[in-house]
């Protein structure tokens, strides 16, 4: 039986430059940078020559986690939302005006328009997507209803 949610992930080509996107300009905490062998990596990915390195971020009520492979890398794929097997991360903001002005100004991608969603649990509460520096899309979604 599943009781939660431990951590989401991506993937990512340069963990310093995306470590420093997701703590500088999202704000979020750092747990950790650690290394994993390539025999305990392999294991757990089934990828021959995996050799990773992750960053932990602490969250309110889960983790989220950074992975760059140092060994056997991978290729860059189009993580567009429509593609089948794409996924996103969605993270709840507080003055989320505000916050989205800050992105707007350090130049983060914004993939679409801020939105009000129009119906279910959150209706009232805005809405947007953004892209991390290798194009990973993040949902960011307002903590109350506004204006």
């Amino acid at each position: 039986m599943i009781v939660s949610l431990h951590h989401a992930s991506f993937t990512v080509e340069n963990l310093e430059r995306s470590v420093a996107f997701y703590r500088e300009t999202l704000g979020l905490r750092l747990e950790g940078v650690w290394e994993r062998n390539p025999e305990y990596a392999e294991g757990v990915t089934g990828i021959r020559g995996a050799w990773l390195k992750v960053a932990y971020f602490s969250l309110p009520n889960a983790s989220f986690e950074l992975v760059e492979y140092l060994g056997a890398k991978g290729v860059k794929i189009d993580t567009s939302t429509n593609n089948v097997g794409s996924a996103h991360v969605c993270l709840v903001v507080e003055q989320f005006d505000a916050f989205i002005g800050k992105l707007s100004e350090r130049g983060v991608v914004f993939a679409g328009a801020v939105c009000t969603i129009p119906a279910g649990s959150n209706k009232g509460k805005k809405i947007v997507y953004i892209e991390d520096p290798d194009g990973n899309t993040l949902e960011l979604v307002s903590s109350t209803v506004l204006d």
